[in-house]
């Protein structure tokens, strides 16, 4: 019999019904899956020999999933800040990345970059890189649900010699990792100018055929745009389009740059959104047209990218960002208000990956990944709404427990499954084999 747990936080968010705040109530574990949401006293009597976990300032809310992220890339962290998106790639983290990524860098930079994750209360994240077996490895080392986004360019890198070589390696790496219950694979064509017709043509007919999404940047920036234009006679999207990617496998990573034509595009073929308004803040990428595309019924979750991007994998900080940027690019304060900016970072994010069915709430039969945030501190005193301070004014470090499938990651703000002395020192040894090899 799998062992019975009891939590017994002060208010319990569920996320669906979106807004709902239970207080007083208990959020029960069995092996994976949450099995009752009842008043605490009720489960007291109920299941008196479960392990009972009195969080008594704490607030209970699912898991926070990361749609986009880079996660490897914890390793160049401040290597080349304060740059354009295609200086930043063509100049700096490309050459670094063919002078360093292996399955080793790979393997320890995504282990350094889910323990930040799971720190600050991200229990799925969506990942976009190279050397896939090495990801979900890490994945399994830290038991935090992984999408391995197996990435596709028409050039040659360190992890593959052409597309084709990058198909093959993604359809291996997933059978390898076939019957992993945290562990899923899509295929991810790096963008619309790295990725031919031919090869997305490829990847729509493997991904219907394997029953697998496809996670792309498109619309990143005004150059996407425009070198598009220049080389195919239209924008990004409508070659998509026509090419038959647009459909509701496809997350769309940051998707800048999207008119009202394009907008209803998107919605017509059930094209979800990963927004990620940290790096696109950071590169001057621009300001998606969130609340537009909800309006129109786009689904829209929130990614990170890339600590080389971004700086922080803080996805509570950028809940609140893209929040605040919702509310100024659309010149509404009620844009994206705290109960549906929370959601854009749950159920949001699962309905993107095909899980909503899974995770992305507190429902009963639901895999119990969950969260609690201590709402205690002096910076969240007082407190007349729970959900308005978690997205407002809570910061990552109140994060106190995590727990993934049922199995607890982060007991009092301590990884129960990583060692933080080990991962600090392995960073450190990468900066510094880093720094001596110059780039070129």
């Amino acid at each position: 019999m799998s062992a019975l747990i009891c939590l017994h936080p002060r208010w319990l968010i569920p996320v669906e019904p979106r807004g709902t705040v239970l207080e007083n109530h208990a959020l029960v574990i069995e092996g994976e899956r949450i099995v009752a949401i009842l008043p605490s006293e009720s489960a007291r009597l109920q299941f008196p020999a479960a392990e009972q976990l009195a969080l008594p300032e704490h607030a209970l809310l699912p898991g926070l999933i990361n749609l986009h992220a880079h996660s490897a890339m914890s390793l160049l962290r401040g290597l080349a800040d304060d740059l354009a998106l295609m200086e930043w790639l063509n100049e700096h983290i490309w050459p670094a990345e063919k002078q360093h990524v292996s399955d080793e860098f790979v393997y320890d930079g995504t282990l350094h970059a889910m323990a930040e994750m799971l720190r600050g209360g991200t229990t799925t994240v969506n990942d976009m890189y190279f050397y896939h077996e090495a990801v979900a490895r890490a994945g399994i080392a830290s038991g935090m649900r992984t999408v391995v986004g197996c990435s596709i360019l028409e050039f040659p890198t360190a992890y593959g010699l052409h597309a084709d070589d990058y198909l093959s390696k993604a359809l291996t790496a997933r059978e390898a990792f076939r019957g992993e219950s945290l562990v899923d694979f899509m295929l991810a064509p790096h963008a619309p100018y790295t990725v031919s017709d031919q090869t997305f043509g490829k990847i729509v007919t493997l991904a219907d055929q394997f029953d697998m999404g496809i996670h792309c940047h498109i619309h990143e920036t005004r150059d996407e745009i425009d070198g598009s234009l220049k080389q195919y006679g239209v924008r990004p999207l409508e070659r998509l389009r026509a090419l038959g990617l647009l459909s509701p496998r496809l997350i769309a990573a940051h998707m800048v740059y999207a008119d009202d034509g394009e907008i209803a595009l998107l919605a017509e073929h059930g094209v979800h959104i990963a927004h990620n308004p940290a790096s696109n803040l950071k590169l001057a990428s621009g300001f998606a047209r969130v609340t537009a595309m909800q309006q129109a019924g786009i689904n829209v979750g929130i990614g990170t990218d890339g600590a080389a991007s971004n700086n922080r994998l803080d996805l509570l900080g950028d809940l609140r960002l893209a929040a605040l940027l919702a509310k100024a690019e659309s010149a509404n304060p009620t844009a994206l208000n705290a109960a549906a900016a929370l959601e854009t970072a749950t159920l949001a994010g699962a309905r993107a990956l095909g899980q909503a069915n899974r995770i992305g709430s507190l429902v009963v039969g639901k895999q119990a990944d969950v969260i609690a945030i201590d709402l205690s501190a002096l910076e969240t005193q007082p407190l007349f709404d729970p959900i308005s301070q978690i997205v407002y004014a809570a910061g990552r470090e109140q994060v106190s427990h995590v727990w993934v499938a049922g199995r607890c990651l982060l007991r009092q703000g301590e990884l129960t499954t990583l060692d933080q002395d080990q991962l600090k020192a392995k960073a450190r040894w990468w900066q510094s084999r880093i720094k001596a090899v110059p780039v070129v």
